[in-house]
């Protein structure tokens, strides 16, 4: 906690235990994902509350507070609410943190012609206040929703505030699908391929040249996920991309990797695995176990999220109901060979 700790007390009105249910949640989550957030300790006695905290994490506290205390009043409060919110206020309110334009500016720098980073949809603003609230943020779903380059924007404004060291950026270098055989030249340029959409991303927020400087003052790093085996990353902000493409074992050492004062985000599509038949992809292994624990976020993107050419979202949408009509043809399939079975055992 920065500064002097201090203590405030508050009193929340009008009084309505309704409402104070509603904004603390289930088991006090929403209360605890508020102190994760904004780094201070709440205690509560009905609708009196007390928050631990330097003078500024307090201020912004009890802003908080307050103002989801307001929103209980016409809405229910759930995690994905809560979160955007405070990524939210963090964002404006922060000593040091800047107003969304000034947070843009900051992103780019004196670069010309590079476009606002900003959430187009209600989830990538849910995404951007996850990776502002929890240590660990998965984002899951079809491509084109922007997993990947909303991290990197985020990670690049962590980065300017000095909220961070570097940028560490990883992807497993599995083939979609195809088979390119012997790759001439030396490492740098075998893994390229691998790992050009990260660079895509970063020449798109930050242009060539300044993300040519950061990368040789070693601000950035883009590695093969192989890369990372034995290292410790502190007060770093690391991006593992194609996650889906992972092993159960190479996801378990990538989250532990992560050193004091970093953030991990890991974006990736289970519905686009290219890894050998029968092997188990990390990804889909560890949604299945460490969604809920504290620090961790799940974020799950669907096809109204794509922001690529909107034809994009119509494709998924076939593959879909393609996908869907193949099981109908199965099912009815396994029917009628069932029904041709049992009268044959009958006959």
């Amino acid at each position: 906690m920065a500064g002097r700790v201090r203590r405030q007390e508050i009193q929340l009105w009008p009084q309505d235990n309704g409402r104070l249910s509603n904004l603390c949640g289930q088991f006090d989550e929403h209360l605890k994902s508020l102190e994760e957030c904004l780094g201070v300790h709440i205690r509560n006695r009905g609708h009196r509350f007390w928050i631990a905290g330097s003078h500024d994490e307090i201020v912004l506290a009890r802003r908080a507070l307050e103002g989801l205390y307001r929103l209980t009043e016409h809405e229910t409060l759930d995690a994905s609410r809560v979160n955007t919110y405070l990524g939210a206020t963090v964002a404006e309110v922060l000593p040091g943190a800047c107003t969304q334009e000034e947070r843009c500016d900051a992103l780019h720098g004196q670069v010309s012609g590079i476009q606002p980073v900003r959430p187009m949809t209600t989830t990538q603003a849910d995404y951007l206040a996850a990776i502002q609230c929890h240590d660990v943020v998965f984002g899951e779903g079809p491509a084109g929703t922007g997993k990947t380059f909303l991290a990197v924007a985020a990670a690049v404004t962590a980065l300017q505030l000095d909220q961070v060291e570097r940028i560490v950026l990883a992807r497993p270098a599995v083939e979609a699908g195809e088979h390119l055989g012997f790759l001439p030249g030396d490492l740098a340029q075998k893994v390229d391929p691998y790992l050009r959409p990260l660079f895509d991303a970063l020449t798109q927020t930050l242009g060539a040249q300044r993300l040519a400087r950061l990368l040789e003052q070693g601000l950035i790093e883009v590695a093969p996920l192989a890369f990372m085996r034995g290292r410790t990353l502190s007060r770093s902000f690391v991006i593992l991309d194609e996650a889906q493409n992972t092993t159960i074992e190479q996801m378990k050492m990538f989250l532990t990797r992560l050193g004091q004062h970093s953030k991990a985000v890991v974006a990736g599509d289970v519905s686009q695995v290219d890894l050998l038949p029968r092997v188990p992809s990390g990804l889909s292994h560890a949604l299945s176990i460490l969604e809920g624990i504290g620090g961790v976020a799940v974020i799950r993107f669907g096809k109204q999220d794509v922001r690529r050419h909107a034809l994009v979202q119509r494709i998924l949408t076939a593959y879909e109901h393609a996908k869907g009509s193949e099981r109908e043809a199965e099912t009815r399939s396994r029917y009628t060979e069932g029904c041709v079975q049992q009268r044959e055992e009958q006959a």
